[in-house]
């Protein structure tokens, strides 16, 4: 692979990372959101929330697209904050990740 089809990917990856944070991000805010309008029974809360998750999904599924779990996965950390989570994407690509590295070990 040249050097520049190499810095490519490298900035690619690069751009993706800070989509996947900021996505989390925003189901965690938006989890935290309607758990409180849940708990104070707040409707409007609750539905902000809930448009905040699926926002967040969506903007998680668009920056996983072209991310290959078994180069750039952190392994059974992401598996483990995925279940603690509640989020099975992070949790299927931490596990992807770990079979990825147990490969290479083999």
């Amino acid at each position: 692979m040249s050097d520049k089809n190499q810095n490519t990917i490298s900035q690619d990856t690069q751009a993706q990372a800070p989509g996947l944070i900021a996505a989390h991000a925003e189901y965690v805010k938006g989890a935290v959101s309607s758990t409180i309008g849940s708990v104070t029974g707040s409707q409007p809360w609750t539905a902000s929330g809930e448009q905040a998750k699926a926002h967040a999904v969506s903007d998680m599924k668009a920056a996983s697209v072209s991310r290959d779990p078994k180069d750039l996965g952190f392994g059974k950390v992401e598996e483990v904050v995925g279940k603690v989570a509640g989020c099975e994407g992070m949790e299927k690509e931490g596990k992807e990740s770990v079979k990825g590295t147990e490969q290479d070990v083999l």
